[in-house]
């Protein structure tokens, strides 16, 4: 509120001025008013805020086709849990999309004989990491004609994978997919070995105790695990204490390192579970 309209489009930056063209210069961009963040929440949630108290509590609400809107203000606190949001003056939209066939190199690299390996996706903050990692489960999930389709289990803790709406994926999971959203990552993780007797589980953005917890319970039940955690390299996941322990046991078999140095979602580097390179 009472900033420039901001757009971000392949990782660069522009403002948008009064004619709705895009400059570089914000002394001539959009300002944008309290009233039309009020409209936009208003448009978003349908006219009906109070549906989405669960969702607001999160700090984001997630609308038709899986595109998420952050939001921030003042944080209403209740015996030490967020209760809400209230006077919203920021607004974040980010729009949904897939890159079907992004993750073709990395699956031959992660699947063997109709398994796949324990794998961690190593990736700064905005390099595509949650896109490759939906298309790596949609092409196990759906199999091909050379290798037959797995059972799938997503922990979608903040609706970036699947982009539910109304709990419906909106975006392509595959076939033999199933998903919990806006589950708690360690909670899902046991509730889909104990329920959905998943072969492969995947989750976005690991990094705490409890994670790792729930982490090794899928791995010692026997089924495979794809995850996502931010960092810059293999040697950023040795500096994290909880990380490194997974590392030094050799957890996880194959690691795959993006950038954007070149271009959003590059992939720098394949490791196999002794953090040696891969060439494929």
């Amino acid at each position: 509120m009472n900033s420039p309209l901001i757009v971000v489009y392949k990782n660069k930056e522009y403002f948008i001025n009064e004619s709705g063209e895009l400059t570089y210069d914000p002394k001539n961009s959009y300002i944008i008013t309290n009233k039309e963040i009020k409209e936009t929440i208003e448009y978003i949630s349908n006219y009906s805020l109070y549906a989405f108290e669960e969702d607001i509590k999160q700090g984001f609400i997630t609308i038709q086709g899986g595109h998420r809107v952050g939001l921030a203000g003042k944080v209403i606190m209740e015996a030490g849990k967020i209760k809400n949001i209230k006077y919203i003056s920021f607004i974040n939209v980010r729009i949904s999309h897939e890159i079907k066939g992004c993750a073709d190199e990395v699956v031959k690299a992660i699947v063997k004989d109709n398994s796949l390996y324990h794998t961690m996706i190593i990736s700064p903050p905005r390099c595509g990491k949650t896109t490759l990692l939906r298309d790596i489960v949609r092409q196990i999930s759906n199999g091909n004609l050379k290798r037959r389709g797995m059972t799938v289990g997503v922990v979608d803790e903040r609706s970036e994978i699947g982009g539910c709406y109304n709990g419906i994926p909106q975006n392509d999971l595959g076939i033999r997919t199933d998903l919990l959203d806006c589950c708690p990552k360690a909670d899902g993780m046991l509730m889909l070995i104990r329920s959905m007797s998943p072969e492969v589980v995947a989750v976005d953005e690991i990094g705490s105790e409890i994670d790792i917890n729930a982490i090794e319970y899928v791995m010692n039940s026997g089924c495979k695990l794809i995850c996502t955690v931010h960092g810059q390299s293999m040697e950023d996941m040795e500096q994290k204490p909880i990380l490194n322990k997974l590392v030094r046991n050799k957890a996880f078999e194959r690691y795959i390192v993006l950038s954007n140095r070149t271009g959003i979602g590059q992939v720098v580097g394949i490791y196999d579970e002794n953090r040696q390179p891969l060439i494929i």
